[in-house]
């Protein structure tokens, strides 16, 4: 007897849509999602596509109409709901591009709870697109099947980041001048509210590593022996976070 095939299948595509989506939902999908779904994925009615409202969690949906300029689904149940996220915030110094763009889509793979771009002294980009990078985020959500984003925040100059910064909040310092061993620092911290802060291509400047230093909250750790470049060092420090401390702790 031929087995009945898994619904929805593993291809399914993946979406996030910017509604809560509830059971017996009719919905078009427009814009460029809806020339991913048709022209890329070529999906038709009764196929099935996933979709994430980044409130409730995960939806399985069939396509009931597909047209040049939208595709209309019908939500049938939910299959997951919203992961819980770690409390762990990613503060990275703004890089070239290409670079930043690797950041904010590894951070989000990761599963970090919010970026927050800064600007330091010796950073070579002051500006980021927020469009732009939430469009990064959330395909790379959507790639490796989260259910919730990551939120972004403004960027904001380190002054202004230590001046407002949150209390309670551990704030991890990547001193490329060496510091606490970042496993026992993550393990001391248990399991409260943290942040990682990294520099950008050049590092800190002086002046900046003492303000950094001296503040309450900070906690200079070093990793490794090598020094790192600014999209490294994020992605290592997270990993070792989420290891350790985050969702994939035992």
């Amino acid at each position: 007897m031929t087995a009945t095939p898994a619904w929805p299948p593993k291809s399914a595509p993946r979406l996030f849509i910017e509604m809560t989506l509830a059971e017996g939902m009719r919905l078009p999908i427009e814009g460029g999602q809806a020339h991913y779904l048709g022209k890329v994925m070529r999906i038709a009615p009764g196929d099935a596509v996933i979709l994430c409202d980044d409130v409730t969690g995960e939806w399985v949906a069939r396509v009931t109409q597909v047209d040049k300029r939208a595709v209309v689904v019908e939500v049938e149940r939910m299959s997951r709901p919203r992961e819980d996220v770690p409390d762990f915030w990613l503060c990275a110094a703004l890089l070239k591009k290409p670079n930043f763009d690797l950041v904010l889509e590894k951070a989000t793979e990761l599963g970090v709870a919010k970026v927050l771009p800064v600007v330091t002294r010796r950073c070579v980009a002051d500006k980021l697109n927020p469009e732009r990078a939430r469009t990064i985020m959330t395909e790379a959500a959507e790639q490796c099947a989260r259910t919730a984003l990551p939120l972004l925040g403004d960027i904001l100059k380190l002054e202004h980041l230590l001046r407002e910064w949150p209390e309670g909040r551990a704030l991890f310092f990547a001193d490329e001048n060496g510091g606490m061993p970042v496993a026992a620092a993550f393990l001391q911290a248990g399991k409260d509210p943290a942040a990682l802060l990294v520099g950008p291509e050049g590092g800190f400047d002086e002046a900046e590593r003492a303000l950094i230093r001296a503040h309450p909250a900070a906690v200079a750790i070093a990793l490794g022996p090598r020094i790192l470049r600014g999209e490294t060092a994020s992605i290592a420090g997270t990993a070792l976070w989420m290891g350790l401390q985050g969702d994939w702790a035992a």
